[in-house]
């Protein structure tokens, strides 16, 4: 809940930067001379980018939600309450490696299962690897959604 009411706050402060942003861009490129109406036209495209982020940041987890809730109704969310942890509340790092080679073994096992690669993107999260947490859980997001069809 916390991690939603944090996005949502993020959300609405970007969505106010994007209205002041655009309101500068237009009076930039009403003053009509040649110079002030390229950036403005050049601070315009800041907020229609500042939106294409927001959309798709929350359709990414949108989706990632619904696998969570999925996983959760058919008892196969990840746990690792029982992984031992270091003073800072991070998984202990040999544990986690320990936990992410269990999990990459699962994916190589049934590589069309969108569930192993949900548990895999969680365990690059729990090792620290955010970047590769994210392209498992596209992979994940990808699989479940073809598997509807």
């Amino acid at each position: 809940m916390r991690a939603r009411n944090f996005a949502l706050v993020m959300t609405a402060a970007l969505a106010v930067y994007v209205v002041l942003l655009a309101g500068r861009g237009i009076a930039l490129v009403r003053t009509g001379e040649t110079v002030p109406v390229l950036f403005g036209v050049g601070v315009l495209l800041l907020p229609l980018l500042g939106i294409w982020i927001i959309v798709t940041t929350w359709r990414s987890g949108v989706q990632i939600q619904r696998l969570s809730r999925r996983l959760d109704e058919e008892g196969g969310l990840p746990d690792v309450s029982d992984l031992p942890r270091r003073p800072s509340g991070r998984v202990d790092r040999d544990a986690a490696d320990a936990w992410f080679d269990e999990r990459r073994a699962e994916v190589e096992a049934d590589q069309e299962n969108w569930r192993v690669w949900y548990r895999l993107a969680y365990a690059y999260e729990i090792a620290g690897d955010r970047k590769r947490a994210r392209a498992t859980m596209r992979r994940a997001v990808e699989l479940e959604a073809a598997s509807r069809n």
